[in-house]
Order: C-alpha cells, then sequence, then structure tokens
C-alpha cells in the first residue's frame, strides 16, 4: 500500500471532487463512503485503521477525523464548503513559498487564492520552502506584513493543520526573502 498515493487521492475527494453529494457542506464525509471510494480505486483493500494511520502519520496534517467523520483541513476548490473558520489576528510576519516564474505576477496583482477558498500562508520560513520545493522550479519565498494588512481591515484564519489564510495578499505587503 502507498500511503502518499491514498493521501493524494484522499486530498482530491476531500477537496476537488465534483462528487460533492458526499461531503456536507461543512466538508465532512462519512469515513465508510470514503472508504468506499478509496477501495474502488486501489486494489488493495484500505480498512479503518489504515486510514486513520495515514490521517496520523501525515506531515501536513491534511485530515481531520471526529468520530464516524472525516474532512480535509483547508485547500478546498469547491466553492460551496465553509469550514466555520474564526477570524484572527496574525503573526506580524508570514511566509509564502512559490515558484519563481510568477514574481512578475506577484508584484503587479500580489497573491491571489486562484481555484481555492484561501491564500495559503505559513509562520515560518522553512515551510514555505518546503511548499516552494514541490514546484520543482527555482524557488521564491516571500515575506507578508501580516500586521499591516490584518489592521488595514484584510482578515486571516487559522487552519486545523497551522495554515494561516487570507482571501488575498497585495503587492503592497509583500516582500522577495529569497530567490533560490
Amino acid at each position: 500500500m502507498n500511503d502518499f498515493k491514498i493521501s493524494k487521492f484522499m486530498s482530491y475527494i476531500l477537496r476537488h471532487d465534483p462528487k460533492d453529494k458526499l461531503i456536507s457542506k461543512e466538508g465532512w464525509m462519512d469515513i465508510k463512503d470514503l472508504l468506499s471510494l478509496l477501495n474502488e480505486r486501489f486494489s488493495n483493500k484500505i480498512n479503518l485503521r489504515d486510514l486513520e494511520r495515514i490521517v496520523r502519520e501525515n506531515n501536513k496534517k491534511r485530515f481531520k477525523i471526529e468520530g464516524n467523520k472525516i474532512r480535509a483541513s483547508q485547500g478546498h476548490s469547491n466553492k460551496s464548503i465553509d469550514l466555520g473558520l474564526v477570524s484572527m489576528n496574525p503573526p506580524e510576519i508570514l511566509y509564502h513559498g512559490t515558484k519563481k516564474s510568477i514574481l512578475e505576477a506577484i508584484k503587479s496583482e500580489g497573491l491571489k487564492k486562484m481555484d481555492r477558498h484561501h491564500v495559503h500562508l505559513s509562520a515560518d520560513k522553512k515551510t514555505a520552502e518546503i511548499v516552494a520545493k514541490r514546484w520543482n522550479q527555482e524557488m521564491l519565498i516571500l515575506t507578508i506584513d501580516a500586521k499591516a494588512m490584518n489592521e488595514d481591515g484584510h482578515e486571516f484564519y487559522f487552519s486545523d493543520n497551522g495554515v494561516w489564510l487570507t482571501d488575498n495578499v497585495p503587492p503592497q505587503y509583500i516582500k522577495i526573502l529569497l530567490i533560490k
């Protein structure tokens, strides 16, 4: 069994799958329904213990289990999902990791949520670097003046898995920290 592939498929189902009739408006899916979809996809049988282990050992803590339900912590492209996030004051500085090839767009337009609910930000540079490396391109690490944004009326949310979220980051709050 390949936990990475299973986790990626779970992310797809819980964050992006158009078959949202199985997912509540708060993003929850019955674990039995998810196990059924997983077992349709993967030839070997995945049981509840396997699923719980994959959720527990996921380094990004992408999933949350409550009772007999599971959901993704953030990153949904399905706009009808409401995770019930509460606005919070962010740290003074947050970080964003991405690919260098979009630097000019960021300079002119800032960071946009694109097809997701929010822009994802991290509280530390190391996490931003890990995110940026997934592009397999030249890495771009940005610092975000979250304190100034918040003071100017931009809202921030903190997801269950430790990711800071906001609707967008205008260019005036962004500084280039590292290009690698």
